[in-house]
């Protein structure tokens, strides 16, 4: 029985092109999290891998799909991310580092982000380009693919902005890297690793990775502290004008 691609994947990001990714990814999803706060935040898959560590929530954990993963990989949740065990509008901030590529229906799995997440809650999430040159070599035939996730199960950036828009997920950010042509070997990578900076100016879209952070947005919602200062404000005044004019009239009928 094959395993799950999960499991692949994780497996993969001990290799050489595997740790390259890792590293930009840990960069950017640490840059990306570390100003977010609330009270519950929570790491969907890839338990190993600490990508809230920037983060300082007080209450935070990381689930596997896979019991025998989450056993000695670091997970204190076993929980499927299309069907995940938290109340609705109960999470501050999610991340989640591949596992729409991973999943057998990703849309759902976003649909799920979107249900538990608090309004103004955010989400944060990573996934291989399959327009990259590290995508484009798993279509070419004789090659053998680079990565584990094959470039038809890969969401590309356009579809997960198409899926923002219909679950009222307001993109925030975003940021594309991984430029050097698809390696297996540790030196040939660290000789690519001037396309880092180029790719980056020169065609930002041709990363091999990206990863996005979008924020719950819930219609008609509206934070009343300022208009209600504002509405103190405006009983102050007309206090101080009605004062003044009870003032006037008592100084007239005296004069």
């Amino acid at each position: 029985m094959d395993q799950p691609l999960i499991l692949e994947l994780a497996d993969w990001l001990g290799t050489p092109p595997g740790q390259y990714v890792q590293r930009w990814e840990q960069k950017h999803i640490d840059a990306m999290v570390s100003n977010v706060f609330g009270y519950h935040a929570i790491q969907i898959g890839l338990p190993h891998w600490d990508l809230l560590q920037a983060n300082r929530i007080p209450y935070k954990g990381r689930s596997s799909a896979v019991a025998d993963a989450a056993a000695h990989k670091g997970a204190v949740l076993v929980a499927e991310p299309e069907n995940l065990p938290f109340d609705s509008q109960s999470i501050d901030l999610l991340v989640l580092p591949h596992v729409l590529e991973c999943s057998a229906d990703p849309h759902q799995v976003l649909r799920e982000a979107e249900r538990v997440l608090v309004p103004e809650g955010r989400v944060v999430i990573s996934g291989f380009n399959p327009w990259s040159l590290w995508g484009a070599s798993d279509r070419i035939p004789g090659l053998d693919p680079l990565l584990p996730i094959p470039a038809h199960a890969q969401v590309s950036l356009p579809r997960l902005k198409d899926w923002f828009k219909l679950l009222s997920l307001d993109l925030d950010r975003g940021r594309f890297g991984c430029y050097a042509p698809p390696c297996t070997s540790e030196i040939w990578l660290e000789r690519w690793k001037f396309m880092d900076q180029a790719g980056d100016r020169w065609w930002p879209v041709c990363g091999a990775v990206y990863v996005v952070s979008a924020v719950k947005r819930v219609a008609g919602m509206r934070l009343v502290g300022t208009k209600w200062k504002k509405a103190r404000k405006r009983v102050a005044r007309q206090a101080v004008v009605t004062s003044t004019h009870m003032s006037e009239r008592r100084h007239d009928s005296v004069s």
